[in-house]
């Protein structure tokens, strides 16, 4: 069976999924795809955590299907803008688990990932699997991952 290391950008996947659909991503038939046939080394969901109930319960969730949870607080700043990204958490795992998988899949849109993905793949011969919203992930990440899937239909939840 083929290795998978699993890396979710909550905030990333959570806001475009709504922006480009209206609906949330459903993490259950996430995981029945990028699993199938596959052993997984690793699965992180990377989120911030602004202390209330639904998102513990949206956390806990996440547990249950097989992901661990990495959170960062949320954080306001004077001017009114937030902060709470995880990119260099990502990266990190990203290396520190891609490298002993033979798949990595990503689930964010961010551009930034590009370079991550491009080191995994020429480094260390890690096919890079870039799962984001068509028209709302970056084309440098689309274009250094080995493969972009579509986030569609079967991978959202009802309204």
């Amino acid at each position: 069976m083929t290795s998978v290391t699993i890396l979710v950008d909550v905030q990333n996947i959570y806001y475009t999924s709504r922006e480009a659909y209206g609906r949330n991503f459903d993490y259950n038939a996430f995981w029945r795809q990028v699993t199938a046939g596959r052993t997984v080394v690793k699965a992180i969901a990377y989120a911030i955590d602004r202390g209330d109930e639904k998102q513990r319960q949206f956390q806990n969730i996440l547990r249950a299907i097989g992901f661990e949870v990495k959170l960062k607080p949320f954080i306001q700043r004077a001017d009114g803008s937030a902060k709470g990204d995880w990119d260099v958490g990502i990266t990190l795992d990203a290396i520190e688990y891609g490298q002993h998988s033979e798949v990595l899949v990503l689930a964010s849109g961010d551009g930034d990932f590009g370079l991550l993905a491009d080191k995994l793949t020429t480094k260390y011969h890690t096919e890079v699997e870039v799962y984001g919203v068509e028209g709302l992930t970056a084309q440098a990440l689309v274009k250094a991952a080995s493969r972009f899937i579509a986030i569609d239909e079967a991978l959202l939840l009802p309204k």
